[in-house]
């Protein structure tokens, strides 16, 4: 009995101590400069991808679930040099690796969106350009790194898609435009070291914010308590956007009473940048304060302040880049001995949020946030109401229209006089606008501003709860609400006193009918004046669940969005009368519903291969910019429109070792029923009676109503640290992405009288199925190294390659209006061989692009030291990055005719890549 109960103890006390060695692993992480503490440091178990973060000691410890035999782990925080650590788990065995090191990033100062395009280029209705440079640029993926940071300035569009279908947000606030769906970069541009904490997902994976886009989604954390503890002075050099660029920036942490704040200031500058005459004239401003009420509350307030002015520039025609060479820009002439360029953008709209974080528990976190938005987003051009144009690039002063008149002399002289001279002459339009002041006319020529006024408010709660340490349940709340103030407004009446006439040139119609004949001067509202609302509400909810082997997640979201016009003018072509749609008062109050799913799974095969697939559909509402079809002039809306629906899947292939990292996807997007609606002047149009006098040639609104779009390709991305100093890494992206159907097309134009009063011509089909959608090169790779010595210094390079770019095709002239003559009836000379090779779509030619990259830091007393250098281009490549057709020869007789002798006047205009160009970046920081 005695040996029984010596044996039961004995074992009851083997068991006690076999529980107590419990496995573990710990440790501690240091800056390798200063050899101080770091917080917030994100440590991940590479095979199970469990994660924690650094205490404010630098420490972490993993204690549950903990795998064993060789491990990897990943230490990572935005700022630094990720690393990666090899170690071995034994059962009931701690690991104890204390005093990790990780070196500042010198690379970080490569800015996540000044470098790149798209606080500079994008959002420009005349450009077309798209990117999402700025959602990408703080992955750790390779291949989303290399898209925004040797891709972006192809204007390359990852998986083919616009940034409208990845959110960007701000401190859980969604910060992408209700008007077209994308974020406004520059409204927190100039601001790198403020902007730097952004948690990110790709794709589909789930966000502990958002319902997210197919694209992702990036928060960028702007919590005073979440910055380094330091200050930081920068001074940066570029002939890109702007030449000169002054930061700085200090954050306080935590101080006595819970109070933390950061600070920066900031400022860029230049006269023009690589293409001639775009300005550039941009100041930052950022504070954020934190008090930190007790261990579960704290509030954060954040207010952004960037306000901007840069000059645009044009796409041109090849005959136009073949005389003036890749940097010529249209809209700038020489005045009083400088550059006045006539199309500015500005913008300033200050941001302010309020966020409330309250840790409910260790496991569960709300956070509430308001934020609120206002200000102007203004787009000047000239009119020329009462003159003729005054572009130098005017299609008529080219040599191109004198050579179709054989006017050989005429050419030439058109010739010279453009390579000669070729900008805007100030002077002759003022000395115009004076002699027309004799006898009381009202100005010929007038610079005007394009403006929208938006006042939107912002509020949401998020929460997370970890049911268990497998768990994870989101969810989150939002609400909307948005006032758009669009109008135009005269800027300057160049030397006229009179004023101008607030009427329709072209036609005599009454912009303001209830004020005839108005004349207005600088200061006033010209040409339109109306409101756009808005309402959205959505909520999303969604579970994460974690195992050893086995992740998945599912999220579903619903949102409801209401849009209203608010006509402030009446126009007299849309006066209510004959049926046709009104201009003033209030519009039909618009609604829509949209719903979304997705879902997605991991299967760890083992530590160092991975399977991850993830599928989504939804359903979202168009936006502003494409519900109404002629907003500027009255409430009608686009045909049939309906929610978009979105459908999406992609499946990667993972592998992960000490030394090689590699991942390979496959894609397949689907877009259907999506509008949109474009402007331009047209050229031979059909349409019988439905044209006034019968005259073939109106400035429309072509509509594209029904558009279904097919993006399927695959991406690779891969690193190998092949010695302790030498990392090389490629990238590829395959992609077809193309129209997927014939949508439907009409046109409206305020030059239609129609027998049913609507002002618009249906065209029927726009034969765009297979046709190749535009936006940078659907094909590219690059294949590069980085030197990263001990001593605090490196260099890298990179070739990208880049083809299968097309330019963007004119859906009118695939319509019947293409054969159609002005009568209705079939063009009698057709020749359908022909008509063939003139509808084919331009592919862009092939290119590369070398860049050279490089930085040194040095730590001197408190300071440490920072230098970066990047050239582009260093080759100097010539390379077209973009174009469209133009939409003035609408049939195939005027169409043949412009090509005949190679030389269009009404040729495809293109953007052209950037020559040869540098950045220089010098900070300092203590």
């Amino acid at each position: 009995m005695k040996k029984s109960l010596i044996i039961l103890l004995f074992g009851v006390l083997t068991s006690f101590t076999m529980m107590a060695q419990s496995t573990i692993i710990k440790g501690s992480v240091k800056d390798a400069a200063s050899s101080e503490p770091i917080p917030d440091v994100t440590i991940t178990i590479e095979e199970t991808q469990q994660s924690t973060l650094t205490n404010g000691f630098g420490e972490f410890i993993f204690s549950s679930n903990v795998p064993l035999g060789e491990q990897v782990l990943k230490i990572s925080k935005a700022g630094y040099a990720t690393k990666r650590y090899p170690i071995i788990v034994n059962e009931g065995q701690t690991v104890d690796i204390t005093d990790m090191s990780l070196d500042i990033d010198v690379t970080d100062v490569q800015d996540m969106f000044t470098i790149t395009l798209s606080d500079d280029e994008l959002n420009d209705d005349t450009s077309g350009a798209d990117n999402i440079s700025g959602l990408l640029s703080s992955s750790l993926d390779v291949f989303q790194r290399t898209a925004a940071f040797e891709f972006s300035s192809s204007f390359f569009k990852v998986r083919g898609l616009d940034s409208e279908n990845g959110s960007v947000l701000m401190n859980g606030i969604e910060m992408n435009k209700l008007y077209n769906g994308r974020p406004q970069w520059s409204n927190w541009g100039g601001l790198n070291d403020m902007m730097r904490n952004q948690v990110l997902t790709t794709g589909l994976t789930p966000s502990d914010y958002n319902f997210g886009g197919v694209l992702g989604t990036s928060n960028i954390i702007t919590r005073a308590s979440s910055y380094r503890k330091g200050g930081r002075f920068t001074y940066s050099s570029s002939n890109r956007s702007y030449t000169n660029r002054v930061m700085a920036s200090y954050a306080s942490g935590l101080l006595d009473g819970g109070w933390s704040y950061a600070l920066m200031l900031g400022r860029r500058w230049g006269e023009e940048g690589f293409v001639d005459g775009t300005l550039y004239d941009s100041n930052s401003f950022f504070a954020s304060v934190e008090k930190k009420i007790n261990d579960k509350h704290s509030i954060n307030f954040t207010s952004v302040y960037t306000p901007n002015r840069r000059g645009k520039s044009s796409p041109n025609t090849q005959e136009i880049y073949d005389l003036k060479g890749i940097k010529y820009n249209e809209y700038w002439g020489s005045l009083d001995g400088e550059q006045r360029n006539s199309r500015i953008k500005e913008v300033e709209e200050p941001i302010f949020m309020l966020n409330h974080y309250w840790d409910i528990s260790s496991k569960t976190r709300l956070n509430t946030n308001v934020g609120y938005q206002f200000g102007k987003l203004g787009n000047s051009r000239l009119d020329y109401s009462g003159g003729g144009n005054p572009s130098a690039a005017y299609y008529q002063l080219l040599p191109s229209y004198h050579e179709q008149r054989d006017d050989l002399a005429g050419a030439y002289l058109a010739e010279q006089k453009f390579i000669n001279d070729g900008q805007l002459d100030w002077h002759r339009i003022i000395d115009a606008n004076v002699t027309n002041n004799i006898g009381d006319i009202t100005s010929a020529y007038a610079l005007y501003e394009d403006r929208a006024d938006d006042k939107q408010l912002t509020v949401n709660s998020i929460f997370t709860s970890e049911i268990n340490e497998n768990i994870v349940i989101n969810g989150a709340v939002n609400y909307k609400n948005l006032k758009s103030e669009n109008f135009g407004e005269v800027l300057d009446l160049l030397g006229s006193d009179v004023g101008l006439l607030n009427v329709d040139s072209f036609d005599g119609y009454q912009y303001d009918n209830r004020n005839e004949d108005r004349i207005v001067q600088e200061g006033d509202k010209y040409r339109y004046n109306y409101n756009l609302y808005a309402d959205v509400i959505s909520a999303y909810a969604q579970g994460q669940f974690k195992y050893n082997k086995f992740d998945f997640y599912a999220s579903a979201n619903i949102t409801s969005t209401t849009y209203q016009r608010e006509g402030l003018w009446e126009n007299s072509r849309f006066d209510g009368v004959d049926g046709r749609p009104e201009s003033y008062g209030k519009g039909e109050e618009l609604s829509f519903t949209g719903l979304g799913a997705k879902a997605g799974f991991t299967y760890k095969i083992t530590g160092k291969h991975l399977i991850d697939v993830n599928g989504g559909y939804l359903t979202r509402a168009p936006n502003l910019r494409n519900t109404y079809s002629n907003s500027r002039e009255n409430h009608s809306v686009v045909n049939n429109i309906s929610e978009e629906i979105v459908t999406s899947l992609d499946a990667s292939y993972i592998f992960r070792s000490p030394i090689v990292n590699a991942k390979v996807t496959g894609f397949y997007t689907k877009i259907e029923d999506a509008n949109e609606v474009g402007f331009y002047y047209a050229d031979g149009l059909s349409g019988g009676n439905d044209i006034t006098d019968n005259d073939t040639s109106a400035f429309v609104q072509e509509v594209l109503q029904g558009i279904d779009k097919s993006h399927l390709g695959m991406e690779l991305g891969i690193e190998a640290q092949v010695t302790p100093t030498i990392k090389l890494k490629g990238a590829a992206s395959i992609g077809q992405y193309t129209y997927d159907n014939n949508p439907n097309l009409y046109l409206t134009s305020a030059s239609f009288q129609t027998a049913d009063g609507s002002g618009s011509i249906d065209y029927g089909k726009a034969n765009l199925k297979d046709y190749k959608l535009a936006g940078g090169p659907q094909r590219a790779a690059s294949i590069g190294f980085e030197y990263r010595d001990p001593d605090f210094w490196w260099f890298g390079a990179t070739a990208n390659f880049f083809s299968n770019a097309y330019i963007d095709v004119n859906a009118l002239t695939r319509t019947e209006n293409f054969y159609l003559d002005s009568d209705g009836l079939p063009i009698n000379d057709y020749d359908e061989d022909l008509a063939t090779d003139l509808l084919k779509q331009e592919k862009i030619s092939d290119y590369m692009v070398i860049n050279l990259v490089g930085g040194k830091s040095w730590k001197v007393d408190e300071y440490y030291i920072s230098l970066f250098a990047s050239v582009g281009n260093i080759l100097d490549e010539v390379y077209k990055t973009g174009g469209f057709e133009q939409g003035r020869n609408a049939n195939f007789r005027e169409l043949r005719d412009d090509n005949a002798d190679g030389n269009p006047r009404f040729g495809s205009k293109y953007w052209y890549g950037r020559g040869a160009n540098y950045f220089v970046n010098l900070n300092v920081r203590f």
